[in-house]
């Protein structure tokens, strides 16, 4: 089964920028929700984790806040 990973980024965040090559070298295939152009998508995140700051990265319902490489890998590679 395919992972299912969504990136909440800003215009001008460096780490999310890090985040998305990450993702693209490992050959992850993500969708990324723009949370500074998106306002309802902003919230729904406060919502569901508490946090504003980017990256956040869903994937397979579990959370990574910030880029941390090796969180993503262990979520990615957990059977769906």
């Amino acid at each position: 089964m395919q992972n299912s990973i969504i990136l909440y980024s800003t215009n001008t965040c460096p780490y999310c920028v890090q985040a998305k090559n990450f993702l693209e070298e490992q050959g992850l295939e993500y969708t990324e929700v723009n949370v500074q152009e998106n306002y309802q998508a902003a919230e729904r995140l406060v919502q569901e984790t508490g946090q504003l700051g980017v990256p956040q990265i869903q994937i397979n319902s579990n959370w990574v806040l910030g880029f941390d490489p090796q969180a993503i890998l262990t979520f990615a590679r957990q059977q769906i």
